[in-house]
Parts: structure tokens; sequence; C-alpha cells
């Protein structure tokens, strides 16, 4: 049996506000991974973080960010690796 566990491991989901990338984080949570969502609308990424399983006791977050600004996403990218 192959384990699929993400437990204590970190994500970085990029366009997780919506479509695949929405998917993407559920999935990810849902193997036990925190979730760092990064996309352009606040609103939508809190509505996702509010879905994401939290079973394995996981601590997820978002940054909202614009991929058309790669100063401010490098800054961004930067910051995350920093903590």
């Amino acid at each position: 049996m192959m384990n699929l566990s993400l437990q204590s491991k970190t994500a970085l989901v990029c366009g997780a506000s919506q479509g695949i990338g929405r998917a993407i984080a559920i999935a990810l949570a849902e193997l036990g991974a925190n979730c760092i969502l990064l996309a352009r609308n606040e609103g939508a990424l809190n509505d996702v973080v509010l879905q994401l399983n939290t079973t394995e006791g996981q601590n997820h977050q978002y940054v909202v960010v614009d991929f058309t600004n790669l100063d401010t996403l490098k800054s961004v990218i930067a910051d995350l690796n920093s903590k």
C-alpha cells in the first residue's frame, strides 16, 4: 500500500481561488498538507481556506498576489521562503 500522506509538508498553490488551483488545494489538504494559497481574489481565497480539511492539524493560509506583477510575486515568495 502506497503512503500518500503529506502531513507536516507545506504546499504552495497558485491560482487557488477557483478551478484547478482550488481543486488541487482541496486534494492536498485531504492528504494532510498545510496549504498556502496564492491568487488575486481575497474573498475567494478566504472561502477556499475555510473549505480545506484540518483534521491532521493543518494550518492553512493565503496571500493575495497578482501574478502579472513579478516584483511583488518575487517578494511574496522570498518572504514565504524566509519563514
